[in-house]
């Protein structure tokens, strides 16, 4: 059964055009084993010497042959590069790299300096805006925004003046269509996860799906369409969801997981499907079975989405709290999508942003393929989801190492936890590869392992949806 088309109405993603220049900035390879000092020292001394050194030391990029170009991320890198005056977009675009690692660097390494920070954002916002011309600027004005809240989140003078992005519902609607539009990262969990849930529900009469972050529950008009579509009248199967929101997320959170309820309500009664709605409310991160309203017969499904753009991240201990109390409901199935992000606990900050820099580049590119970087609705998107979708990234890589680890483990956690692997079926592989034959070229599924799937983006894993079942489930 076709899930995506009941939902992807758009032709935006089938008018890919992109750059035939095949480079990004995840082609370039850092040394990390330079000293940023020179550069940073060379900022902090003297601005025009920042925009004329002599020769000034940067990080040196190894195992390039040649020169590598990009028109979408606007780099240029060769074995050795001086932090000069820029002369093209592609030297700009290395300079924004150097000062950006240089600003990361010298907000949490060893010689840690405030105002040195404050002074090298400071240059990157006289230099980069939301609104620039290549996908290398506006990359480099978000995680200038992102590290700028960051300094005023720690900042011991002020911490009651920080106030996150906040966006009318309305926007955030309209942002995700156009984003689901032009790329396949968003539906590509959705349309997996889904037919998973389809798969091993077929014979149940009734379905208790429990939804760890509902976001605006577009997954599931796909689903209960699939399921009208296959049972009517005295047959057709109940499907009950469950919604959390959290206290801590604040008041419009709370307000938004109703609101959902309410549009899945009226669809779900237009289309003829069974359907009921509880929304779950938590006082803290912690989550506990009791809070829920549980149904003889009903075959249970845990919904775990970790991928999507969202305005404030769940720490691992929400997560842990959530599958581990999952865990004793038995349930049929566990969906896990989350992001690809290459993150170690142990190699420390500077480290982990790099490999951020280089994931967003590519989630950049490969929106360029899906629509213009010149188009109105890209900035749009941008505006109400990519850069606060930044800026939380660069908060969770500033925790501790064991938290970080965790967010790019969570299959090794939950097959060490209680909760064994589920096969990808055939047609799920199938319905993937369908999915990104809307999209641009670049993009790629793999298998991992016999569970699992990966969504790329040329040579960069951008998200993967996994599946699993309680150890008690009999299959």
């Amino acid at each position: 059964m076709d899930l995506f088309f009941s939902t992807h109405t758009d032709p935006l993603a089938t008018a890919a055009s992109t750059s035939s220049n095949g480079y990004s900035l995840n082609d370039l390879d850092i040394d990390w084993d330079c000293d940023f000092r020179d550069v940073i020292e060379s900022i902090m001394g003297d601005e025009g010497a920042m925009m004329e050194p002599e020769s000034e030391a940067v990080p040196m990029l190894h195992d390039q042959e040649g020169l590598c170009n990009s028109a979408s991320t606007g780099l240029s890198v060769a074995d050795g590069v001086s932090f000069g005056e820029p002369k093209t977009d592609e030297s700009k675009g290395l300079r924004l790299v150097h000062l950006l690692v240089a600003a990361a660097d010298a907000s949490t390494g060893a010689n840690k300096s405030r105002e040195l920070t404050r002074v090298i954002l400071a240059r990157l916002k006289d230099l980069v805006s939301p609104g620039d011309r290549t996908n290398m600027e506006r990359l480099a004005a978000h995680f200038t925004n992102g590290l700028s809240k960051l300094l005023e989140r720690d900042s011991v003078l002020c911490p009651q003046q920080h106030r996150d992005d906040v966006y009318d519902q309305a926007d955030v609607i309209s942002a995700f269509e156009l984003l689901q539009n032009m790329s396949p990262y968003v539906n590509f969990g959705y349309l997996t996860a889904t037919q998973a849930i389809l798969e091993a529900v077929k014979y149940e009469r009734r379905i208790h799906i429990v939804d760890y972050d509902i976001n605006e529950g577009v997954q599931w008009a796909s689903l209960m369409q699939a399921l009208v579509s296959r049972n009517t009248g005295p047959s057709a199967q109940h499907l009950r969801i469950t919604a959390l929101s959290r206290a801590t997320n604040g008041k419009k959170s709370v307000a938004a997981v109703q609101e959902t309820g309410r549009r899945l309500t009226a669809f779900a009664d237009s289309i003829g499907q069974p359907f009921s709605y509880q929304h779950c409310k938590l006082d803290t991160n912690a989550f506990s079975t009791s809070s829920l309203k549980l149904v003889r017969g009903e075959a249970v499904v845990i919904n775990c989405m970790l991928h999507l753009p969202r305005f404030s991240h769940q720490t691992p201990s929400s997560v842990i709290s959530f599958l581990s109390e999952a865990k004793t409901l038995n349930p049929k199935l566990v969906t896990l999508v989350h992001e690809e992000v290459g993150l170690m606990g142990n190699q420390g900050f500077l480290y982990r942003f790099m490999d951020l820099l280089h994931q967003f580049s590519a989630i950049f590119d490969s929106l360029e393929a899906g629509l213009s970087i010149a188009n109105p609705a890209r900035g749009f998107v941008e505006r109400v989801f990519i850069g606060p979708w930044v800026a939380n990234w660069l908060t969770r890589i500033t925790a501790n190492d064991a938290e970080v680890e965790s967010f790019a483990s969570w299959p090794q956690w939950l097959e060490t936890n209680g909760f064994k692997p589920l096969e990808v079926s055939f047609t799920n592989r199938c319905q993937a590869k369908l999915l990104l034959s809307l999209f641009n070229d670049g993009f790629r599924v793999e298998e991992l392992g016999q569970n699992g799937l990966v969504l790329g983006w040329k040579s960069r894993r951008l998200v993967s949806a996994s599946f699993w079942a309680s150890c008690q489930t009999n299959q």
